[in-house]
C-alpha cells in the first residue's frame, strides 16, 4: 500500500455531493510472479446524513435507545443513592 500524502482535486458531483480525487499506485503480487504496479484513481465521496423521519425504523430505534440510556441512567443513580444509604447505616451501627 503507498502511504505517501498525495494532492487531491475535489469536484462536487451531479448528485451536489464534494468528492476528492486522489491519484495514486496499487502494488499487486501474484505467488511466483513479479510484483505490479499500476496507476489508478480513488475516488472518496462525503455523504450527508439522511433527514430522519420520525416514523421510520431508525428514528423508532434512535428513541429506544435514548429511553434505554435514561433508564440506565436512573437506574444507576438509585443504585448510587442506595449503597450510600447503606453505608451510613453500616457507619452508624
Amino acid at each position: 500500500m503507498n502511504t505517501s500524502a498525495k494532492e487531491g482535486t475535489e469536484t462536487e458531483n451531479a448528485q451536489g455531493q464534494m468528492e476528492r480525487s486522489v491519484d495514486t499506485v496499487d502494488y499487486r503480487s501474484s505467488p511466483g510472479q513479479c510484483q505490479e504496479l499500476r496507476p489508478v484513481q480513488v475516488v472518496h465521496q462525503s455523504h450527508s446524513p439522511p433527514a430522519v423521519d420520525s416514523n421510520s425504523s431508525g428514528a423508532i430505534l434512535a428513541d429506544a435507545a435514548a429511553s434505554v440510556a435514561s433508564a440506565l441512567q436512573s437506574a444507576r443513580e438509585v443504585l448510587s443513592r442506595n449503597n450510600s444509604t447503606n453505608s451510613k447505616h453500616q457507619i452508624d451501627s
